[in-house]
């Protein structure tokens, strides 16, 4: 698809929020009971971290949780998550009855939102709210790679670049990048196998010298069926530290950096992880 026929495409209508959809089906209901535990499993690992206590927990107030009413523990308040419109009877992208794994929903209007309080970087919205290839692999700081992954990135068929990015009131840019594929094993090859590795990404970022996997991420959070790689750039750092994650949900792989003078707080970092795949599932 060109990018012209991308640009005209129609902008997401509004949705309804998730707590206020029909009755689920019996399969939804399952997929509901997993969310809440895993929200549930990661809220008791972080009480165990300490700084991370109940991340997951989004919307109540603090005083609702015990141990919360008082001193922060980094969480950012989000906007109410709403899920996009979808043709009546589609699968999820990680059902068993969707074998490529497909979105059906616009890949714009599966981007998490901005943090409250935050200012939106406008550049990242692109053209229609697509982001040609060539802007995405600025983002890479070698020449050569940048080269070397644009010709990747056409060889797998990438579909569509949607892109979002903040800066919050403590100083993180947060950007986050949606690659669409056609199907959810080309966007997991090209992530498992082109773009990450047990001892770092493939491709270094722009602004930051080496990251090892971030093996803190608690394993509660993560979600089945998403291939998830989280990073962390390592000390000595230069003037910000730099968080990655790449995460392959269905036919999309997503790319996730914070970055901020001094370093990034673990804890909105995983929030924001963790809901970006929430909204992709």
């Amino acid at each position: 698809m060109t990018e012209q026929a991308q640009a005209q495409l129609p902008a997401p209508e509004p949705s309804p929020p998730v707590g206020d959809s029909p009755a689920p089906s019996s399969g939804k209901d399952r997929r509901v009971l997993r969310a809440t535990l895993r929200w549930t499993a990661a809220a008791a690992v972080f009480a165990v971290v300490g700084a991370g206590t109940a991340f997951g927990i989004t919307r109540i107030d603090r005083t609702d949780v015990p141990g919360l009413a008082t001193a922060s523990d980094g969480r950012w308040e989000y906007p109410e998550l709403v899920r996009p419109p979808v043709p009546a009877g589609s699968p999820g992208p990680l059902s068993d009855a969707n074998r490529t794994g497909t979105h059906y929903a616009d890949l714009r209007a599966l981007l998490l939102p901005a943090s409250k309080g935050a200012t939106e970087e406008q550049a990242l919205r692109g053209h229609g709210g697509w982001l040609t290839t060539q802007d995405f692999v600025t983002r890479y700081a070698v020449k050569d790679d940048r080269r070397e992954l644009g010709q990747k990135l056409i060889d797998y068929g990438l579909r569509h670049v949607a892109a979002r990015g903040w800066a919050s009131e403590d100083g993180t840019h947060t950007r986050i990048y949606l690659l669409q594929f056609d199907t959810a094993a080309v966007a997991d090859q090209l992530m498992t196998q082109e773009l990450t590795g047990l001892t770092g990404p493939t491709y270094a970022e722009r602004g930051a010298d080496a990251h090892v996997l971030d093996e803190k991420f608690p394993s509660a959070a993560q979600i089945d069926g998403v291939t998830l790689m989280p990073y962390t750039e390592t000390e000595p750092y230069g003037a910000e530290q730099v968080r990655l994650a790449y995460l392959a949900a269905g036919d999309t792989i997503a790319v996730i950096t914070q970055s901020r003078k001094g370093g990034v707080n673990a804890v909105p970092f995983r929030q924001t992880v963790t809901l970006q795949t929430e909204l992709l599932t």
